[in-house]
């Protein structure tokens, strides 16, 4: 079996083999640079971890995990829109280099190069592959959409909550070890089981990263501590805040939550003030090693020997355990 270590860096150099030199050059460069600013790579590296847990051969779903790499990027870049987003992975985010329109016309042109590096998977898997992807493309949109609505809503639900990150989050990790699995010639029952792995993976994943934005390192996070306390984004952490709070503590979180204009270190450190006096960092961390403990559970009822395992579940201590 390959190594974790030669699976990023395969994932690294295919992604730089990556050319986007078609006319005009100005809807490309946009493309190039958001792929140039790295990031972990899980998503296709899980593609090809799945593969390889059961094929030797992980060629074949290569294009297949460049086209997911590229569509993740895609829905960063309009991400980073909507939200407003300054920074990207220390870096200015498209629309702050160039312009709106220029990250949502380069960004369409990234969902469409996504289609066809997917339509390279071998044709036995091609039509699976391809419904995977486009249901799991529509599950995003669906997921960003719950997203915006809940900023307007004070009864978000946790169970809510929960179903958004995985249609907006979980579902792409899912997808991307499927169609590794697929590919690799798994049966539909293993491919079903790392889906569901996958899923809980990316739960854990997103609360994760949902206490990182409070609680991360600037430096080593690669975006500004504190976005989704500033715009009111409706994570774990404030959800459970709101339903803890009574009386005139209510009042003043949602006093924050409707100022227009507000100084922002002051906003970020009341809301770490009031999540660690409510024990919050810790009820996320319990939430957090649940869905991990749920995801494991999923790898027990493989009909695959344990040792091919090993890749899979050593990028999945990585992003458990990381602190970025």
């Amino acid at each position: 079996m390959n190594s974790l270590d030669s699976i990023l860096k395969r994932t690294e150099a295919e992604l730089s083999s990556i050319s986007f030199t078609d006319e005009p050059v100005s809807l490309y460069d946009p493309i190039t640079y958001i792929l140039s600013l790295g990031g972990k790579r899980i998503r296709p590296a899980l593609t090809l971890i799945g593969c390889n847990i059961y094929s030797e051969n992980i060629d074949a779903a290569v294009k297949p995990a460049l086209g997911i790499e590229v569509f993740h990027n895609f829905t960063l870049l309009h991400d980073d829109l909507m939200d407003g987003a300054d920074r990207r992975r220390n870096r200015k985010t498209v629309h702050k280099v160039w312009s709106p329109n220029v990250a949502i016309l380069s960004g369409d042109a990234m969902l469409i190069a996504s289609y066809r590096l997917i339509g390279k998977t071998p044709a036995p898997y091609l039509s699976v592959v391809l419904d995977l992807f486009t249901k799991t493309a529509l599950d995003i949109c669906g997921g960003q959409q719950y997203d915006m609505e809940f900023e307007q809503r004070m009864d978000v639900t946790e169970q809510e909550y929960i179903r958004m990150i995985e249609m907006k989050t979980a579902v792409l990790l899912a997808c991307a070890l499927k169609i590794g699995a697929l590919i690799g010639g798994a049966s539909l029952h293993d491919a079903d089981l790392l889906y569901n792995y996958g899923i809980d993976l990316g739960l854990a994943f997103q609360l994760q990263d949902d206490l990182l934005d409070v609680y991360g390192d600037p430096e080593s996070f690669g975006k500004n501590i504190g976005g989704d306390i500033i715009s009111n984004k409706k994570t774990f952490l404030l959800l459970n805040a709101l339903r803890m709070v009574e009386g005139e503590e209510r009042d003043r979180v949602l006093g924050w939550l409707c100022r227009i204009d507000c100084d922002p270190e002051r906003k970020i450190a009341y809301f770490t003030e009031l999540y660690s006096k409510l024990g919050i960092k810790e009820l996320t961390e319990q939430r957090i090693a649940y869905f991990y403990t749920e995801a494991k559970h999923n790898l027990s009822a493989l009909q695959i020997a344990d040792e091919r395992l090993c890749v899979l579940k050593e990028i999945s201590e990585k992003l458990m355990y990381r602190q970025v």
